[in-house]
C-alpha cells in the first residue's frame, strides 16, 4: 500500500508543479482528429489512402457516394486540383492523395487556407504505388477561398 501511495505522490508530482502540467505530452495530430473521406464506392485506391492514413493513427469515417462532384464544389475544391477523392478534418478539405504527414503538418500549423490537394493522381503517391514503376515528382499545393493555390510541400 505504501509503494502504491508512494508512487502517486511521484506521479502527480511530475504531472504537475504549482498547476502547470510539465510532463504530460499532447498526443500527435493523427489521433487527435478523425478524417471523413468522400469516395466513389468503387475506387480501390481511395481505399488505399483511407489505409495510408490509418497507418498513421488516424482514424476514419468512410462515406461512399455517386456524387463526389457535389462535394467538391460544395467544399470549394478548384477544378485544377481535384483528384479521385475528397477528406475533410477539423474544417480543413484534403483532396486526393495527400500524404498523412503532409496532413499532420496541416493541423499543427493551422494555416487560413481551405486546404490542401495532390492534383490528379501521381504514381507513388500514397494509395497509387504501382509496383515496379518509378515513382513521380508531385506537389501538394494549399488552396483559399478565391482558388488561390501555393505550393505546401513537395515530394
Amino acid at each position: 500500500m505504501r509503494k502504491r501511495v508512494l508512487a502517486a505522490g511521484l506521479l502527480g508530482a511530475l504531472i504537475s508543479v504549482g498547476g502547470i502540467v510539465i510532463a504530460q505530452k499532447p498526443a500527435p495530430a493523427s489521433q487527435a482528429y478523425t478524417v471523413h473521406v468522400y469516395k466513389s464506392p468503387t475506387c480501390g485506391c481511395c481505399a488505399s489512402w483511407v489505409k495510408h492514413l490509418e497507418q498513421h493513427g488516424f482514424k476514419t469515417l468512410v462515406t461512399d457516394s455517386n456524387n463526389v462532384a457535389g462535394i467538391k464544389a460544395q467544399r470549394g475544391v478548384p477544378a485544377r486540383v481535384q483528384s479521385c477523392h475528397t477528406a475533410v478534418v477539423d474544417g480543413y478539405v484534403i483532396e486526393g492523395h495527400v500524404p498523412a504527414a503532409d496532413v499532420q503538418r496541416l493541423l499543427k500549423e493551422r494555416p487560413s487556407v481551405v486546404g490542401i490537394a495532390v492534383p490528379g493522381m501521381p504514381i507513388g503517391s500514397p494509395g497509387m504505388e504501382v509496383p515496379g514503376q518509378k515513382p513521380q515528382a508531385y506537389d501538394v499545393v494549399a488552396f483559399d477561398k478565391q482558388g488561390q493555390t501555393r505550393v505546401f510541400a513537395s515530394h
